[in-house]
């Protein structure tokens, strides 16, 4: 028996919510995801009978939350198929995750003459750190361009590895929506003898994940774009590199010992997350995860591909040359994320005239600024699918652009 997709988009309260009378259509789940019922009541739950200090109290009610929280840790490492749950590092963010492996590896690692290899696909949080890291150390960064197609180019892939310390690429485009060939880019990196590190924020909510599969040496995702809260992203890494690595930041939860002289860390994963975490939204974290295992990563994926597929050709049927969207045209390469010019009006109007018909897509450079001038736009509107979506979001969006095309005459 298939998903019941009706049921799923009812379990997101905020979707049954009208503005000026009609619903609202939510395509921006690339940006953040909205939240299921499940996960909203699960982190009430807590808060209401259960809240309390973790790894810190002896008493009942820390050890039940300590046992709660680690227990989202084991089942965040199950949606990914990490090898250990102590290798995920809870984080803010994947944008701290990113930049911790690059101070604190990096830092440890790389010097003077040393290559960092990255790809023109990437958003700021994958190339900012990098860029800190390489003005740090008198290192060289390196880029993989793209086909015309917004796939990677990857003819020169062996002489841009060649001396490299370090691969760190996307898994999935927030703009294009381009799925990379994760496996590949590892063994190269690997093959060079660097290490791979993985950005898959906008992959791992939306398709069936393996990170013993991918061979990676890190990988980062965040909990708000899988319908779990935001503030707390997690950063898997091989334990050997973990434990070799100096901490990020320094007190609290990382202390094994602290005397005038110096402090000791506390292993691994602790060592990593330093002062109180993020307590609650660590639990709605894994609420998220459990909530998406039971309905099935392989069905998000098939379902999100059919909508794509429906997406792509209602946009070029209605409005043919009238519209661009980059990245690939096969949904087997490419999520759901449709970055679009439509006609000549600006992408800041179109969202703004999609918005009075309560259609949310983002309009903007979309935390990619390198990768927008590569592809001679200042901005894009960008209409994002996820579970809840379904053919008449999608319709409702292509009707909404009528609603452009006749204010500006077009």
């Amino acid at each position: 028996m298939g998903v019941d997709w009706a049921a799923v988009r009812n379990d997101f309260p905020v979707l049954r919510r009208e503005i000026d009378g009609a619903p609202i259509v939510y395509l921006d789940s690339g940006n953040t995801s909205q939240k299921p019922v499940q996960v909203i009541e699960a982190m009430d739950h807590f808060v209401r009978t259960g809240y309390a200090p973790i790894n810190r109290s002896a008493y009942r009610l820390a050890g039940e939350a300590t046992d709660r929280f680690e227990g989202a840790r084991s089942a965040v490492a199950r949606l990914v198929n990490a090898p250990r749950a102590d290798e995920i590092v809870f984080t803010k963010n994947a944008t701290e995750a990113l930049n911790l492996v690059a101070s604190s590896w990096g830092g440890s690692n790389l010097g003077e003459g040393d290559a960092i290899v990255l790809t023109h696909m990437e958003h700021h949080a994958n190339i900012v750190p990098w860029q800190i890291l390489a003005t740090r150390t008198g290192s060289e960064i390196r880029w993989i361009p793209l086909t015309s197609d917004g796939q990677l180019d990857l003819t020169d892939l062996d002489r841009l590895l060649d001396g490299a310390k370090v691969l760190s690429f996307t898994a999935m485009s927030n703009v294009l929506g381009t799925i990379t060939p994760v496996r590949r880019l590892v063994d190269a990196a690997h093959d060079a003898g660097a290490i791979a590190v993985v950005d898959a924020c906008q992959y791992v909510p939306h398709n069936p994940t393996d990170l013993q599969a991918w061979d990676a040496d890190f990988v980062a995702f965040s909990s708000h774009k899988m319908c779990g809260p935001a503030g707390v992203g997690a950063l898997w890494g091989r334990m050997e590199l973990l434990g070799a690595m100096p901490p990020y930041i320094g007190g609290g939860n990382m202390i094994a010992d602290v005397r005038l002289d110096g402090f000791t860390t506390a292993p691994v994963p602790a060592k990593f997350e330093a002062g109180t975490p993020p307590i609650v939204d660590v639990i709605g974290f894994g609420a998220a995860v459990e909530y998406l295992e039971a309905i099935s990563m392989d069905e998000i994926r098939h379902h999100e591909m059919e909508l794509t597929r429906y997406a792509i050709d209602t946009l070029k049927g209605r409005y043919g040359d009238g519209i661009t969207i980059h990245g690939p045209d096969d949904v087997e390469v490419r999520g759901g994320v449709l970055s679009f010019a439509f006609r000549d009006i600006h992408p800041h109007d179109v969202s703004q005239v999609l918005d009075e018909r309560n259609v949310c897509v983002r309009a903007g450079h979309h935390c990619a600024k390198p990768l927008m001038r590569i592809l001679g736009a200042n901005a894009t509107a960008r209409a994002s699918l996820y579970l809840y979506n379904d053919r008449s979001d999608v319709d409702a969006l292509t009707d909404a652009l009528d609603g452009a095309t006749d204010i500006f005459g077009l």
